[in-house]
């Protein structure tokens, strides 16, 4: 049986990757002043970031029948299965809706809920290419993604609470107050859902914060025995940024190579720029 291994751009993973990695992906809608754009596609994050920056009206989606059904077609016309492993179903409708569209499949489309996004999701679609490559078929990748998802953690710092606030994740009052206060929330996503794991004062208290958050989760995995990936994410439209956060994550934590995607925008239009990240999942394989 050759398997197909199929993700979405919320993994951070682009066509040119996809491409090296040898997989395949879906790029996500997203809503930009009443145009849509495609992520990864038509619309780079750089772009995606400069525009939010500007004040354009965002609005993520996702994809619908028309745009996920071809690309399924296209690749079964190559492979006897494939597993989708799209954002986590506590963040967006797009799993429930791509579950129902599988049934017309008989079996030969395994969409699996891993609960996951971002760094962690693109952990997943490692693990399950490389158990598709040992010979795991698509049902048997679905059930182990499934049974290891929540083994994975993502903290993001954010710069600004403006999003947040529009996202309705914050009050207005709360942001005003963060705002006079110099308050940078940490957020935590675990099992899909976004929440707020401690307010710290300043960036630099909020970085080593969250490297302090990280540095328990990775002990806390290792001592279960499971090998780890650890990975730095971040919406920093200067380059040179993104270079810093990830030489003080290298700098902080012993953990070996350290990943990086940028974050993308599912994540961003509620962060916004300048939001810095890491994640730690268990890895399968």
């Amino acid at each position: 049986m050759k398997t197909a291994i199929v993700t979405d751009t919320n993994s951070g993973i682009f066509p040119e990757e996809a491409q090296e990695l040898g997989v395949f992906v879906l790029p996500m809608p997203v809503l930009i002043d009443g145009e849509t754009y495609y992520e990864g596609e038509n619309l780079s994050i750089q772009q995606f970031y400069r525009l939010l920056t500007n004040g354009a009206a965002v609005f993520t989606s996702q994809p619908g029948p028309g745009y996920i059904l071809p690309l399924w077609d296209r690749i079964l016309e190559e492979y006897d299965e494939l597993v989708y492993i799209p954002m986590s179903s506590g963040l967006s409708s797009s799993c429930e809706t791509a579950q129902g569209l599988a049934r017309e499949y008989g079996g030969r489309v395994q969409v699996a809920d891993n609960h996951r996004i971002s760094l962690s999701q693109k952990s997943a679609v490692l693990d399950a290419k490389a158990l598709a490559d040992a010979g795991c078929g698509a049902a048997e990748i679905r059930r182990e993604l499934e049974r290891t998802a929540y083994d994975s953690m993502i903290y993001i710092g954010v710069e600004t609470l403006e999003y947040l606030k529009k996202s309705g994740r914050v009050t207005a009052a709360g942001a005003a107050l963060g705002t006079v206060l110099n308050l940078r929330p940490l957020l935590k996503i675990e099992g899909g859902k976004l929440d707020a794991c401690a307010r710290v004062r300043g960036t630099d208290s909020c970085k080593k914060r969250l490297l302090s958050e990280i540095e328990k989760s990775l002990e806390d995995f290792l001592t279960k025995g499971w090998t780890v990936d650890v990975a730095v994410a971040d919406s920093y439209p200067d380059p040179a940024f993104s270079g810093k956060w990830l030489a003080m994550a290298k700098e902080t934590l012993d953990c070996g190579e350290l990943g990086y995607s940028p974050l993308t925008c599912s994540i961003g239009s509620h962060v916004g720029p300048n939001a810095f990240g890491m994640a730690i999942s268990r890895r399968l394989v």
